[in-house]
């Protein structure tokens, strides 16, 4: 087994590799509710249909949708090409081409067989979230 790779840092991106991402209908009382009630500690806000939350060294995102209890899974690589070439090849149906994103982060999006739903994320540059829009609530996160 290999290990999983090691990712560049950047401050618009929790540092775990493997980072959830729940749907709710209003992710700013979804996220009090969880700071409240599971002890997570909110690290950055985008707008208001974003919020990422932390716990330890791991992440959640909260992502605006019209019902609760949906989601996906977001995954830090450290080459989103060649990533998407190898999950295409495999049989995934890319839904999205990598992209570079003005948060620092390469991005796409793929559905397992199974229905799932996954983002792969490649570092590209360290961006203060404040240059995109975002507000990073807890730096040492």
């Amino acid at each position: 087994m290999t290990a999983p790779p090691r990712v560049r840092r950047n401050r618009s991106m929790p540092d775990c590799s493997v980072i959830p991402v729940l749907g709710y209908p209003d992710v700013k009382a979804a996220a009090a509710w969880l700071i409240e009630a599971f002890g997570f500690v909110e690290r950055l806000r985008i707008g208001t249909h974003r919020i990422q939350l932390r716990y330890g060294d791991g992440a959640v995102v909260l992502a605006a949708q019209a019902t609760a209890g949906s989601g996906s899974i977001m995954l830090r690589v450290d080459d989103a090409e060649a990533h998407c070439a190898r999950a295409r090849i495999a049989g995934a149906r890319i839904l999205g081409e990598p992209t570079v994103f003005p948060y620092g982060e390469k991005q796409y999006s793929a559905a397992d067989p199974f229905g799932y739903l996954w983002t792969f994320s490649e570092c590209v540059a360290d961006v203060d979230p404040a240059d995109w829009g975002g507000e990073l609530i807890d730096p040492a996160g």
